[in-house]
């Protein structure tokens, strides 16, 4: 174990916007932690709306993989959020073989039955997952890998969150009040990480990526009526952001312990050259380039 290794631990890293966080830390100089359920591919799936299973590409040996394509080095580790054991477990086997965390992105969710019910038809059993996954879960890990980054003085959660946490929902579109909780109990965190460990070198923010074109998201969009990728943000966009936030930037960061809107970060300052943004950030800078299709 080597002391000035740079580690990242990437929760949600087998497709998606998890998978895009993990390459582009990979090629800002971080070894990643590559969690998820999915381990190997073709074993993933997704539980639409009404219960039906679906068949889902990536997994964490994909995703490893395209990490050490960048020079880094990745440790697959399955980790499954809604089991408190399997977490424990995980963050024993990435300290155990590097011995701590710098930076821990906070970025899968849940994606059963509970995220999309309406209030009337929610089963209890359902939002306490989503809690568990989408709330409970992250804290856990802040809890087991912060207390080791303010020993070392230094360290970064990122926690991927949506605007369903903060924003009014008559502005947002169909979504169940489970997700909506789920998201939101993990909103205040960055703040208060800020607040009481900020002088102790510890730096975190909300990442919202707006709307992103992935794999989840063109399975389902047949399902949803009036959804047009083509306004859809590649992952991408949020990965190259994330790694910048993780990347101890010094060029006038974010204040610490705030959201960072993705796709408005990326394009002032072009951090994804050739990418343009489309839908409400189309009016921002960016460079020239075509808007991202639904096969991005």
């Amino acid at each position: 174990m080597s002391s000035d290794r740079r580690v990242a631990l990437v929760t949600g890293a087998s497709r998606g916007v998890g998978r895009s966080i993990a390459i582009e830390l990979a090629k800002v100089g971080f070894d990643v932690a590559v969690t998820a359920r999915t381990v190997q591919e073709g074993t993933g799936f997704d539980i639409g709306h009404d219960g039906t299973v679906r068949d889902l590409p990536g997994s964490v040996e994909n995703t490893a993989a395209a990490v050490r394509a960048q020079g880094r080095e990745p440790l697959p580790v399955r980790m499954d959020l809604a089991d408190p054991l399997s977490i424990g477990l995980a963050v024993g086997q990435v300290l155990e073989a590097w011995g701590h965390v710098d930076v821990l992105v906070n970025n899968a969710i849940y994606t059963g039955q509970g995220a999309q019910a309406s209030v009337l038809d929610l089963k209890l059993a359902d939002l306490r997952e989503e809690i568990e996954v989408d709330t409970m879960a992250p804290l856990a890990l802040i809890s087991l890998l912060v207390p080791g980054m303010v020993a070392r003085g230094k360290g970064t959660v990122l926690n991927v969150t949506s605007g369903v946490a903060y924003t009014d929902p008559l502005d947002m579109g169909s979504y169940g009040i489970g997700y909506a909780v789920g998201k939101a109990g993990l909103l205040k965190a960055a703040g208060i990480l800020a607040v009481e460990l900020g002088d102790k070198g510890i730096t975190a923010y909300n990442v919202h990526p707006g709307f992103i074109a992935t794999e989840r998201m063109a399975l389902h969009v047949a399902g949803i009526e009036g959804l047009d990728l083509s306004f859809a943000a590649p992952p991408e966009v949020c990965g190259v952001v994330t790694a910048w936030l993780a990347n101890d930037p010094t060029d006038n960061p974010p204040r610490n312990g705030t959201v960072v809107e993705s796709q408005e970060f990326c394009a002032e300052r072009n951090l994804l050259p050739g990418w343009t943004p489309a839908g409400r950030y189309a009016s921002r800078g960016g460079s020239a380039g075509k808007a991202p299709s639904a096969a991005s």
